[in-house]
């Protein structure tokens, strides 16, 4: 049984990547990409054959290939050989795999965390709007597969508003705000009222920061730069690039100054025996970041820049909250970790909502508003945000009382998790 000193164990799971750690850390103890590789068909048929040549009967049993898989980057590099498969159980942040999921889980609980989950409590994260029968599924997994203590499972977009609260711009401990969470595939921006999703509201932008990186690497196909691989191009964005407030003025700047704005990256192999390639950095230094808000330069179908689907957001959402939703716009995820990301947002969004009221007061005859906050919040754990909120609720000493034991689910079952407590 979990003693009460035996800290609670983060899991979040993302589409991308994996965060692990013990509640109370300020950051994850391990972060690898949430891949699994497993053993081929053939490959195994091929090495049941050869065992029962050899007489070997427990290697021949039927099932033993599952014990043969890797997880994170050992899963990356396993795949490259000929007899493992790579697949990534979570697509869009829903795990589609439950198999291949509950050995990911397997593999981060003894071999990454090395603990026993009867010894402790877990928390586990979500997509907003997860339907019920996958936390169904989780906690069968949890309290079934590997006898866990207790099992809370957080909205992602909750714990990102809890993360924030280290922000010095955060005035009171507020679970009402509006997310946007930008990854490695997708864009969410996610309006919370006092800890509930307003799921109605809820929008998605199909750009994040994939399509960041191939934007550089086709920049860097088109100069014909010596080396223009996906990684690269990936560390090219990571330390390079920055949201400028005015693109015509950030392009005379680079006429202008061409020695202190265009760089150069040292591309580093792991081979020392290839030489050091250097890798000309340019416009894409600024235009990279700015199809959050000028998508039409990299794409034709979806052409609303992000501040606009923020405002879109907040106005789909009750009325009574709106004010708290302007006010409290916290970032989450790596793709918004871009220098003066949060400026550029902030500016824009309000420029809409100074238009929507001079507007409103001209159509009222001239009555006057009493004018909105809009305040982006940006802070330093903002690219482990949905983890580090974890952490910082899985630490409390409320949080046991919330959490669902293996007492209740052997009384009750698995519907037991349908019921969301959350955190005051």
């Amino acid at each position: 049984m979990a003693s009460m000193g035996t800290p609670a164990v983060v899991m979040d799971n993302g589409t991308g990547l994996t965060k692990l750690g013990f509640a109370g850390n300020d950051s994850p103890s391990f972060v690898f990409p949430t891949a699994i590789s497993t053993l081929s068909a053939s490959s195994s048929k091929s090495s049941g054959n050869n065992a029962k040549s050899t007489g070997s009967f427990l290697s021949s049993k039927r099932g033993l290939e599952d014990l043969d898989f890797f997880i994170g980057n050992e899963a990356l590099a396993a795949a490259n050989g000929p007899n493992y498969n790579l697949s990534y159980p979570i697509r869009h942040g829903q795990i589609e795999n439950w198999d291949h999921m509950e050995r990911f889980w397997e593999s981060s609980i003894f071999k990454y965390l090395r603990c026993e989950p009867e010894d402790h409590y877990f928390l586990l994260t979500e997509p907003p709007l997860n339907p019920p029968e996958n936390r169904e599924s989780v906690a069968e997994i949890m309290f079934e597969s590997f006898n866990c203590a207790g099992l809370y499972i957080a909205v992602q977009a909750v714990l990102a508003l809890a993360a924030s609260w280290t922000s010095s711009k955060v005035s009171d401990r507020s679970l009402t705000g509006t997310v946007i969470d930008s990854g490695d595939g997708v864009t969410h921006v996610i309006p919370v009222a006092e800890g509930y999703v307003i799921g109605g509201a809820i929008k998605n932008i199909p750009l994040a920061g994939r399509d960041i990186t191939l934007f550089i690497q086709s920049f860097l196909r088109d100069r014909g730069e010596l080396d223009t691989s996906l990684q690269t191009a990936e560390k090219i964005k990571q330390q390079f690039c920055y949201v400028c407030p005015d693109i015509v003025k950030e392009f005379n700047k680079f006429d202008q100054y061409p020695q202190e704005k265009f760089a150069q990256y040292m591309v580093e192999y792991a081979d020392k025996n290839r030489s050091k390639t250097v890798v000309d950095v340019g416009y894409e230094r600024f235009l990279a970041p700015e199809i959050f808000f000028n998508p039409e330069i990299c794409s034709s179908d979806f052409l609303t820049p992000l501040p606009t689907v923020v405002d879109q957001v907040i106005q789909a959402s009750p009325i009574d909250v709106r004010k708290k939703l302007y006010k409290n716009i916290v970032l989450s995820g790596g793709s918004t970790m871009f220098k003066d990301f949060d400026r550029r947002l902030q500016r824009d969004l309000k420029t809409l909502v100074k238009e929507r009221i001079e507007l409103s007061e001209r159509l009222s005859g001239g009555v006057k508003s009493s004018g909105v906050d809009v305040q982006v919040i940006s802070h330093s754990r903002q690219r482990n945000a949905v983890w580090f909120g974890g952490s910082l609720l899985a630490q409390t000493s409320e949080f046991k009382s919330y959490s669902y034991t293996k007492q209740q689910y052997d009384e009750e079952g698995p519907n037991l998790v349908r019921n969301f407590s959350l955190f005051k």
